[in-house]
């Protein structure tokens, strides 16, 4: 697996590809960090990982079809079969969408179809599971359409929410979950373990030793 990651912040699911790789649980080569923020955090660990960085910040391009025709030729230069979107909070084009179909995965801080869609990333998903009141949150990893969190889900796990939780306290929790679940399912595309059948995802057993879930 040749993997893209795409990210917008400090990157901390991105470290986690990043050292699920280094320990073998993954087997995969980062072959491109693309950040849709000059001053993102990911992009000095994937400096210091030696992952050769894209900056594609959506106000430096004339139009839509401009960034996705860079995006796409700096995708195929780079050999990229899959993509990652970690805390990545734009848009992905849908000449993207297209050429990577049911090869791009993103990771959600809640258990969708709760609390998903345009505008509930980040912290914003945790305060809203707070207010509701749910008893359980966690994390989704899911595949990747032309609309925002709607994709087929592979993976889920989920962790309590306590009566005196906050939103941060909350989004700790989660962010834990994250780390370990999103390079679980990649190693699973990577094994080629996985099916879509509609909006079904089936996973095969290994054929090998089994991955740990937990």
């Amino acid at each position: 697996m040749r993997l893209a990651v795409f990210v917008s912040g400090s990157g901390s699911n991105f470290q986690a590809i990043l050292d699920a790789v280094r320990d073998g649980t993954l087997a995969a080569d980062v072959a491109l960090c693309v950040s849709s923020r000059a001053d993102a955090g990911a992009l000095d660990r994937a400096r210091a990982a030696g992952v050769p960085t894209l900056v594609a910040d959506p106000a430096w391009f004339a139009d839509d079809a401009l960034q996705e025709r860079e995006l796409l030729e700096r995708l195929e230069r780079e050999n990229v079969d899959f993509i990652a979107l970690a805390g990545y909070l734009k848009r992905i084009p849908p000449g993207i969408v297209s050429a990577f179909r049911h090869r791009i995965l993103n990771v959600h801080p809640a258990l969708l179809p709760a609390f998903g869609g345009p505008g509930m990333y980040g912290i914003r998903v945790h305060r809203a599971a707070v207010e509701h009141g749910v008893r359980l949150s966690g994390a989704t990893v899911h595949l990747v359409d032309e609309a925002y969190d709607t994709g087929p889900i592979v993976l889920q796990d989920a962790v309590p929410v306590f009566d005196d939780d906050t939103p941060e306290t909350l989004a700790a929790r989660v962010l834990t979950v994250e780390h370990r679940l999103f390079p679980l399912a990649l190693s699973l595309f990577a094994h080629d373990r996985v099916r879509v059948e509609g909006r079904r995802v089936r996973i095969a057993p290994p054929s090998g030793p089994q991955i740990p879930t937990r």
